[in-house]
């Protein structure tokens, strides 16, 4: 369990601090000097009709500094504003393992909870993420927009789930110029 870090909404001085978040998560060892789309990709988000800033959270280490990031912006299930995007999440490295990764995706989650959205999908590691109430989205009548397989296309129903919510998933705009 992390501590020491607290999870806080982003303000527009964070923007930087994010962009190295996720540079530095996301950078690969076989191409080191690339920008990870990663950071491209919350820019773009941040810049859309997607963006929901409720949603969008930091994680702060106690001398201040921006040392994880977690975004949701709004999706649609058979074009439907129904459902949330999770994701980016990144984590400094220095920081990963010690458990901001987890507190950031469970703040997210309540935080969505709380804005009465009924449903959370990603794109993410079938063994990492049931820990947070994921399940593959299929099992909810939720499929994907492009032929991932089911284990890791995930979805996790919010307390304003409906079963009604059925249909082809499309995540903000953004996520289609990857």
């Amino acid at each position: 369990m992390v501590t020491g870090v607290l999870i806080r909404r982003e303000t527009g001085e964070d923007v930087a601090a994010i962009r190295a978040v996720h540079g530095a998560a996301f950078a690969t060892a076989d191409a080191p000097g690339d920008v990870p789309v990663e950071v491209g990709l919350v820019d773009a988000l941040r810049a859309s009709d997607a963006w929901l800033p409720a949603l969008s959270l930091v994680a702060i280490d106690p001398d201040g500094r921006v040392v994880g990031h977690v975004v949701c912006t709004r999706a649609r299930v058979a074009g439907e504003p129904v459902a949330l995007g999770l994701g980016p999440l990144g984590v400094l490295p220095a920081w990963q393992g010690r458990g901001v990764g987890s507190a950031l995706t469970h703040a997210v989650l309540g935080a969505a909870d709380a804005l009465d959205e009924p449903l959370v999908v990603l794109l993410g590691h079938p063994d990492y993420y049931p820990r947070f109430g994921f399940r593959p989205a299929v099992d909810l009548g939720v499929t994907p927009p492009r032929p991932w397989g089911p284990r890791f296309f995930q979805a996790r129903p919010l307390s304003a789930w409906r079963p009604s919510i059925r249909g082809e998933f499309a995540y903000a705009q953004p996520f289609d110029e990857l």
